[in-house]
């Protein structure tokens, strides 16, 4: 179809200007005679003006401004001759002059000026445009055809805008064992996944990104990917200009390299094979990836798995032939045509192949609720009839086996398929299916009944088409082993392929041969069906022995990592044999089996898969997924001792999986089993409010557990109504989640009808207010009940009100009660209440009140209370001591220092304390740690009574010296006798004048209440003042306050002209805190050293903070580490930046949520400093394009020596080229470049460089992947590295590491080495041994997890009495027999620590 070109309907003087930088390019490109037709236009006057300039951009920018004011045709005229006779237009603006610049017949181009010839040449252009229009109406004539072939038997509309996802969102830890992590992590909420919701229409309207759709068998993607292509064809995204959809089964036949053109011309070849639009169309791709996107459909079942972009060679001829493999890694990884959008299909277990690329985004399908079972059921049974319809979608509903299967809906269509089939037949009494092994047995049944138009015979169809049942099962169990699921028609033979399709067991489809050719072949009708009749291939034949059938029975996890081999599409398979192995699936494989004595063979057949379960169940180290799978298997089984065997620990934990309606369905089937109640820990598990209606199913659950930040108030709200139906529960854990008080209110208020309960936990570990329906509801509750564990009301607030209701009930409680008020906010007047109310608490058994949030007159309230208070057994209250407190530096008395003294002996935490009033200058406390006895006092004799400082104090300011020890003397006599304290105060320092007029001063201080921050500012404010002149140093250091405490410092520090150096770490930054900061910094002409390790600003507040960073020529060192930037934090701190000439210290580590392009502002201006000495930015956000601007201005920063940029995902080639850059930074002597993506390119680069960098000693490469070639380039380098004193070289993935052992004797520095987590074996040991003795100041050897055995590591132990230097070699992690006679150096570690 070829383009009509139409009149531009706009402004085309405003197009002009918008477009004016393209055409000053392109213009700059073409010859002398272009540029004289376009100055042919201009008016004689205002032309001699413009060619007088001498630069030709000058020119060209000159005409193009001409034009973008003059009149409407000028500017036609114009762009109609830089559209003819322009040379390699970018095709973006030829579309847009073509649209423009067109003509009709009759339209006059002449112009006064008659010498020159601008005749219009029509068609010069348009084919090119045509190739790309024509090609793009066929490529979504395609989608559609192919949407219109997949969606045949599809029952009801997909709208996409309904069509849900969850999206993820993870920050998985980096630990080397990952396997252990999910369990590990949960408390700390490390690794946890979030999760919201979006429609699948979404995932498209954002470009430039890869997404992985993920979705168990029969959830529908591939049915989504091709309504994504159907609505592109209709225009629903219009930024995507073509849209690629491959199936990886048809990518399976390719053997053969190719490269991308290839491959897109093979599946959408270009209309009769014109290599002209294909040229076309391809140059289009290339030019604009971010116009283009590619739908790869069934990862799993891929026969390959995709490299990983580390090891794929550099990719910059697109037209190069690749593997397959690397190619689509390539695309997915984002190693070439970088802003493409690709959407990638699989099943969960694969996600870890997607290398987490930028951009990359994780999606699950939702798959249907209650109310979309339902809706399918009742638009399948449409036009079957009202009565079926009404009995069919009745039973379904009613029926929760059937029910919890329908959630997925593959199954759905399945089960009402298999409903259909069953109440077509001629039985009255209907033998439901209680497993999915029996239902894709009806499903097999119904097919076979298709064959002869559902004409029924007196024999079995089991029976009557077993050979070809037979030979059906044995091709898919083949290929299911050899990764096969499109069948060559050769493979399937004529009266296979026949039965096949007349059933619907088999469908037949086109395939695209590696030739380009055109054929046909086979699939199953899904994927599941393959594997159920391999399943009965596996229970039926006597070709398979029973150890072949064990080796199928492996139990699934779906915890997975990227070295995981691949599995292909065989998840199911072992629970089909499984449910094969029922009771009820006996009849049907006898019938299958088709001998005599068939009966005993299939009972012994079925034992031997129970048996194999049973040894599953008699483990104990199962992990939460694989006992999940195994409750599966049982439930397939219907056994009930299996299911009581497995039942029976006392325990089911489970960890950060997705938990679906089969799978709660099964674990219910287990549980009700089971002689003994069990609690069910769900903890970090995403679970549908649907699921929660199986609940009621787990009879024997005493102890339920929701411990995740995945469940907020919607998940209490649908848990409300499943409680109150669990009889046997008795404890149910809420803590550690979202809940909000909308939520807890709602739990809460189901309280009186819960017959067993016994104790709740809904602790918190962020503060939220309690409300009065806690009060009412639940502390009514607990005075009727037996027993009670008020478990948790830690993290909340409770209001004097609401402490008035909860004390009266809490008197009327006649049980024993244990109270947890740990890290409570209680206002004085709740104290009040509470301590009234104290004495008469008879059943008071535990009081919990450490960590409490109150004011220092509601401590000593407290204190007196609890003194009266004879029935309270046991209280716990933590105050805030560290464990050991040098003091020295202050000016009092003997008398004041003896005070302290004499209240730190009655406390039974100190052991030790140190004082010295003379020339010593020292005085100490030292605290003791749990479970440490002994205590001594050491008093160094007064030389000096006058003079006593204290650094590190307790110290209260008050109006003196004396006030302040008076109130810790008092605090002590009033606390100690009580409690066993642990900490008083995080870190404090205060030094006051010296003789030679300089003040220091250091002031960090901490109490028990925040609200006493306040009064120590206004009291220390004075005291600034007055010594301002002398203040140098001021620090505020892990203090958890928060920015409106400091209001009343503002003046006082404007006031400290001479303050050099100012820090604060753990501030709470908001607005006050920012405006605090920006009053004060500019008042300081002196500051050198600015630390702002802040946390809890926002975007606006953080920008703030950088407007008002120093700008002065004695600012020499920033740190923000940490600090959250955001978009416009890092493009102020970069404008900042250049305005601090004097610059040579900064740290931005795990500054974060800036975009890449924001990035690039920062390093831009970062690398303006040119004084810089150090540079920190470790975990940040930058792309390669901001590491090349970092690498080209290493060439200024000649004074550099402290370089780290770990945890950048730095690849190799932006690697490479920021190492060539080091090369002017000579006087570099620190160097980190753990946790990237560098390779050997990198290797090979660092060891030409470090010659270059004599003063090096310290090198960190740990965690990348040099792979053997890389390790043997850093033995070069490191030959030449004569100040290096620590190497690490943890995981580096190469297990050769003799050359880099070896290399170590020419270090002669070297200190510290670490060679971990390479799987080394004992030639490193051996080599280590020899060069051990030249290593005469190596200090430690790290060789954890690596392959070396006893043999090694005693050849190591031989050479250390030649090694005196060494403290330590740890060799924890290897194959070691460590009670070995010859191993017994105590510098052997074999711990972890």
């Amino acid at each position: 179809m070829r383009m009509e070109r139409v009149d531009w309907p706009g402004d085309i003087l405003s197009l002009v200007a918008q477009e004016a930088s393209a055409l000053v390019e392109l213009l700059c490109e073409q010859n002398s005679g272009v540029l004289d037709r376009i100055f042919a236009l201009v008016e004689p006057k205002t032309l001699d003006h413009r060619q007088s300039l001498t630069n030709t951009r000058d020119r060209v920018s000159a005409i193009v401004d001409y034009f973008k004011s003059s009149d409407r045709n000028s500017c036609r005229r114009f762009l109609a001759i830089v559209y003819q006779y322009s040379e390699n237009i970018p095709l973006l603006l030829e579309t847009t002059l073509v649209s423009i610049a067109g003509y009709t017949p009759g339209t006059n181009f002449n112009h006064t000026c008659e010498t020159v010839d601008y005749s219009p040449l029509p068609y010069v252009k348009r084919p090119r445009l045509d190739h790309l229009q024509s090609y793009t109406d066929a490529l979504k004539s395609m989608a559609l055809q192919k949407y219109e072939s997949v969606a045949q038997a599809v029952v009801k509309d997909i709208r996409l805008e309904d069509t849900w996802v969850y999206l993820r969102h993870r920050n998985p830890p980096r630990g080397k064992d990952r396997t252990i992590q999910p369990q590990a992590s949960l408390d700390n909420h490390e690794g946890e996944e979030s999760e919201h919701k979006v429609s699948v229409e979404s995932l498209l309207k954002t470009t430039s990104r890869v997404v992985t759709l993920l979705g168990q068998a029969g959830s529908g993607k591939t049915l989504l990917v091709h309504c994504l292509g159907r609505d592109w064809a209709e225009g629903s995204f219009p930024s995507i200009h073509l849209l690629f959809l491959l199936e990886f089964r048809q990518l399976n036949l390719i053997s053969r390299d190719l490269s991308l053109k290839e491959l897109l011309f093979l599946f959408y070849p270009a209309c009769d094979d014109d290599e002209e639009q294909s040229d076309a169309v391809f140059e289009f791709i290339l030019s604009n990836p971010e116009k283009v996107c590619f739908i790869f459909d069934g990862y799993d079942e891929f026969r390959a798995k995709l490299t990983h972009p580390e090891k794929l060679e550099s990719i910059n001829d697109p037209n190069k032939p690749l593997p397959l493999t690397d190619l689509l890694s390539g695309l997915c990884s984002r190693r070439f045509l970088p802003d493409c959008t690709v959407l990638v299909t699989c099943r969960p277990r694969d996600v870890t192949d997607m290398f987490g690329s930028p951009g990359f985004i994780t999606c699950e399908l939702q798959g249907f609720d209650r109310l979309g079972v339902k809706e399918y059921a009742e638009q399948y049974f449409h036009k079957k009839g009202d009565e079926l319809k009404k009995k069919a979608v009745n039973l379904l509903m009613n029926n929760r086996h059937l029910l919890s299967m329908s959630h997925v809906p593959g199954l759905c269509h399945i089960c009402c398929v298999c409903m259909e089939h069953l109440f077509s037949s001629d039985g009255t009494d209907l033998q439901l299916p209680t497993s999915l092994t029996q239902i894709y047995m009806q499903i097999l049944l119904a097919f076979l009944k298709r064959i002869n138009g559902g004409v029924v015979s007196g024999t079995s169809p089991l029976q009557r088409y077993r050979s070809k049942i037979v030979e059906m099962s044995q091709l898919a169990l083949k290929g299911l082993e050899e990764s096969t699921i499109v069948f060559m028609d050769t493979d399937v033979s004529p009266e296979l392929q026949d039965f096949g399709v007349k059933s619907g067991i088999l469908s037949c489809v086109k395939l695209t041969r590696e030739d380009g050719s055109s054929g046909y072949g086979f699939t199953f009708m899904h994927l599941t069906m393959q594997e159920f009749l391999a399943a009965l291939h596996l229970m039926t034949s006597q070709n398979i022995t029973e150890s072949q059938l064990k080796k199928k029975l492996n139990l699934k996890t779906r915890w997975t990592t990227k070295i995981d081999p691949k599995s292909v599409f065989t998840d199911s398979l072992h629970v089909y044999v499984c449910g094969l192995a029922a009771e009820a699936c006996k009849s049907s494989l006898v019938q299958l089996k088709g001998t005599e004595g068939t009966t005993a063979w299939v009972q012994k057949r079925q034992a031997t898969v129970r048996n194999v379960l049973l040894g599953f169940a008699g483990s104990t180290s199962q992990t939460g997924p694989k006992i999940v799978e195994l409750c599966r298997c049982a439930h397939e089984t219907q056994d009930a001792k299996l299911a009581r065997a497995i039942g029976s620990r006392p325990q089911f934990e489970l960890r950060n999986i997705r938990l679906n309606a089969v799978d709660m369905d099964s674990l219910a089937f287990v549980t009700a089993a089971a002689d003994q109640n069990v609690c069910l820990d769900i903890g970090g598990c995403s679970i549908d409010p649907d699921c929660l209606e199986i609940l009621p199913s787990f009879k024997n659950v005493d102890h339920l557990i929701f411990r995740s930040r995945k469940y907020d108030d919607k998940f209490a709200e649908a848990l409300c109504g499943i409680l109150c139906k669990l009889q046997a529960l008795q404890k149910l854990d809420l803590s550690n989640n979202s809940l909000g008080n909308k939520g807890l209110k709602k739990i809460l208020d189901l309280l009186p009808k819960l017959g067993m309960i016994q104790e709740i936990n809904a602790f918190h570990d962020t503060h939220h207010t309690l409300q009065s329906s806690f009060i009412e509801n639940g502390c009514f509750y607990i005075t009727v009940k037996s027993h009670f564990c008020l478990s948790s009301l830690t993290h909340s607030e409770i209001k004097p009100v609401y402490m008035t209701k909860l004390c009266k009930q809490l008197v009327k409680c006649e049980n024993l009660l244990d109270i947890e008020f740990s890290h409570l906010k209680l206002s004085n007047e709740s104290v009040e209440k509470l301590m009234l109310i104290l004495p008469e608490m008879s059943s008071l058994q535990l009081l919990n009140l450490s960590h409490v949030d109150l004011s220092t007159n509601g401590a000593l309230l407290l204190i007196r209370s609890l003194a009266d208070c004879q029935r309270v057994t046991a209280v716990e209250l933590s105050l805030l001591i560290a464990l050991l407190r040098s003091l020295t530096g202050n000016q009092i008395t003997q008398v004041g220092a003896l005070h302290l003294v004499n209240s730190m002996n009655t406390c039974e935490k100190v052991v030790a304390v140190e004082v010295s009033l003379g020339v010593e200058d020292q005085s100490l406390i030292k605290f003791v740690q749990e479970h440490v006895n002994g205590k001594t006092l050491r008093e160094i004799p007064v030389l000096d009574p006058l003079l006593c400082k204290f650094d590190n104090s307790i110290y209260f300011y008050a109006h003196s010296i004396w006030s302040a020890i008076n109130i810790v003397n008092k605090y002590a006599k009033l606390i100690w006798p009580f409690f066993l304290l642990t900490e008083l105060i995080l870190k404090t320092s205060h030094l006051l004048c010296s003789p030679s007029g300089v003040l220091v001063f250091c002031l960090i201080v901490s109490l028990f209440v925040l609200c006493f921050y306040s009064l120590l500012f206004l009291l220390y404010s004075p005291y600034l003042m007055y010594n301002s002149t002398f203040v140098t140093f001021f620090s505020f250091d892990d203090c958890d306050i928060e920015g409106q405490h400091l209001a009343p410092l503002t003046l006082p520090i404007q006031k400290c002209h001479a303050l050099q150096d100012l820090r604060f770490s753990q501030l709470k930054v908001d607005r006050k805190g920012a405006d605090f900061f920006s009053a004060v910094i500019p008042f300081l002409r002196n500051l050198r050293n600015l630390t702002l390790d802040l946390k809890g600003a926002a975007e606006d507040e953080v920008a703030t903070l950088m407007e008002a960073l120093p700008k002065t020529t004695s600012f020499e060192s920033l740190s923000l580490s940490q600090l959250v930037l955001g978009d416009h934090g890092a493009t102020v701190l970069g404008r900042a930046l250049q305005s601090v000439p004097n610059l040579k210290s900064i740290n931005l580590s795990q500054c974060s949520v800036w975009t890449a392009a924001r990035g690039q502002d920062l390093v831009r201006g970062l690398v303006q400093c040119v004084s810089l000495a150090e540079i920190r930015l470790d975990s940040v956000i930058l792309d390669e394009e901001g590491i090349t601007i970092l690498a080209q201005g290493f060439s200024r920063l000649t004074s550099l020596r402290r370089l780290s940029l770990s945890d950048n995902n730095v690849t190799d080639q932006a690697g490479e080229k920021l190492l060539a850059a080091l090369s002017h930074c000579r006087v570099l002597q620190k160097l980190q470049l753990s946790k990237n993506q560098l390779g050997q390119a990198s290797a090979a680069k660092l060891a030409q460089v470090v010659p270059l960098l004599p003063q090096l000693s310290e090198l960190n490469l740990s965690e990348n992947q040099f792979g053997q070639q890389g390790s043997m380039s850093l033995c070069e380098g490191l030959m030449s590295m004569k100040a290096l004193k620590i190497l690490h070289l943890t995981s580096i993935g190469s297990s050769d590491l003799v050359g880099v052992a070896s290399s170590l004797k020419h270090c002669p520095s070297i200190e510290d080495v670490s060679l971990s987590w390479n799987l080394c074996d004992d030639s490193l040991a051996r080599t280590l041994a020899e060069i051990l003795p030249l290593c005469t100041k190596l200090k430690r050897l790290d060789l954890e997890a690596n392959n070396i055995t006893t043999a090694g590591a005693t050849v190591i132990a031989k050479c250390l009495p030649s090694c005196p230097s060494i403290e330590v070699i740890r060799l924890w992690r290897n194959p070691i027999a460590k009670e070995d006679e010859n191993l017994k150096d105590q510098r052997l570690n074999f711990s972890s620590v």
